[in-house]
């Protein structure tokens, strides 16, 4: 058991002596009292040193050395802090750490991101120490708490937690939008989706869910978009795509509703709406039709700023803001054309031109964090769709014994991570949702 308290739980401890081991994020002071602002990635608070007060307890000599010590810290120095903790009602936080013992871990020499402002591009080149502000830790914190809910309501769920490659010999969606590399002299792509081996686990054990790194060479430079981010893909055998809406419903809010319970500091931090993000937990998501949508767009489009659309046509980041934006709340957008959807999307029952699928619009203007389907079943029209986006029979020849075999009606998704993690955050861009982002121009620290 460590002998440290972690910064969050010092409430607990009020009115004890205790150690923390902790990072100077900042200090300041005047006369007899030194301030520091103390950090161990669990939370920030303050700690207080009375130069009197370490007088008494050490003698004049070591009490003065002490408080010298503490008036000259650097930032991020590391330090093993000893005191009492103490209600304090004028801090955010709420407690502050009357110090009696300080020791220098580790001393920090010109650390370079000072309390000042500074550019995106600086912040990002040192991305490994931008990770240490009080900002991107709440965001990381929201970004583990994301996921270990994830794996708390798949496993009450039933599901099991499959891992698929992250080097494959085939393109799930087209290979213009991955990375090719060389698998000992065989063309291998970095995974752009786990979803088809989901799919092989689905018919093994009925309900699973993959988790891990995918990978989009598309050259975009959207607030929206990262080279490699991570997604979450369950896969159900015996569930058509209207019990799936309704179990990718119940695990966003699931989500959020644990974030709520379990971030608060986190959230307060980024000063989000708590108010707003429970509606997202209490109310139903909407559901409406691509039809619907593009009628929405065009009846609506002389009154806003986003381009002429038309049936057919996918949707851009301006049309999916102000669909969701129309309701102020999370909408399922279902049936789009197959003429822009993947190639293993069961074809819709009584029409020709759509498939049976959904997009997950956040509002907000966080655009689209789920993509999910109904999976197609029937061999040969599946044989089919795979020569008529050009992919190789041979490569996929295993994905289609899973329709010659024992094959069901079965249904997933997938849900972008980072997004969804920008999306909680409220925060403005996907770049701050990974620890150390990949983007066109960027593949450092």
């Amino acid at each position: 058991m460590s002998k440290y308290v972690s910064i969050i739980d010092v409430k607990k401890h009020v009115g004890e002596t205790v150690t923390l081991g902790a990072w100077v994020a900042n200090k300041s002071g005047k006369g007899k009292l030194a301030f520091l602002q103390l950090r161990d990635g669990t939370a920030f608070f303050q700690g207080v040193a009375f130069r009197p007060e370490l007088l008494e307890l050490h003698g004049e000599e070591k009490g003065l050395e002490i408080f010298e010590t503490i008036k000259h810290l650097s930032q991020e120095t590391s330090v093993e802090v000893t005191g009492v903790i103490k209600e304090d009602d004028r801090s955010k936080f709420g407690y502050e750490i009357g110090i009696t013992k300080l020791t220098v871990v580790g001393e920090s020499t010109d650390y370079p991101i000072t309390p000042k402002e500074h550019g995106t591009d600086f912040l990002m080149d040192n991305r490994h120490l931008w990770l240490r502000s009080s900002k991107q830790q709440a965001i990381m914190q929201v970004r583990n708490e994301l996921i270990r809910a994830t794996y708390e309501f798949f496993n009450n769920e039933g599901f099991i937690k499959l891992d698929a490659p992250i080097l494959t010999g085939s393109a799930p969606e087209g290979t213009t939008e991955l990375f090719e590399t060389d698998y000992f002299g065989t063309p291998a792509y970095l995974s752009q989706t786990g979803q088809l081996y989901a799919e092989a686990g689905a018919l093994a054990f009925g309900k699973v869910f993959t988790f891990g790194p995918t990978f989009r060479a598309e050259k975009s430079k959207t607030r929206r978009h990262l080279t490699e981010f991570w997604m979450i893909e369950p896969e159900m055998a015996y569930t058509h795509h209207e019990e799936s809406l309704d179990i990718q419903e119940a695990y966003v809010k699931f989500i959020i509703k644990n974030v709520l319970e379990n971030c608060d500091y986190a959230l307060d931090t980024l000063e989000r709406d708590k108010e707003l993000l429970k509606t997202y937990v209490n109310d139903p998501f909407v559901r409406i039709t691509y039809d619907d949508a593009i009628e929405l767009l065009q009846e609506k489009e002389a009154e806003n700023d986003y381009d002429h659309i038309e049936w057919g046509d996918d949707f851009g980041a301006p049309h999916e803001t102000f669909i969701a934006n129309s309701f102020a709340k999370p909408v399922f957008i279902m049936n789009y054309p197959k003429a822009i959807k993947a190639f293993y999307m069961k074809p819709h029952p009584t029409r020709d031109d759509v498939v049976i699928c959904a997009d997950l619009i956040a509002p907000e203007g966080y655009g689209e964090i789920i993509g999910g389907s109904e999976r197609a079943t029937d061999y040969d029209y599946l044989k089919q769709k795979v020569e008529e986006f050009g992919l190789s029979l041979d490569e996929y020849s295993w994905y289609l014994d899973l329709r010659k075999y024992g094959t069901v009606p079965h249904s997933g998704f997938g849900l972008g991570l980072e997004r969804v993690v920008t999306w909680v955050t409220g925060n403005q861009h996907i770049r701050e949702a990974i620890p150390f982002p990949r983007m066109l121009s960027r593949i450092k620290p």
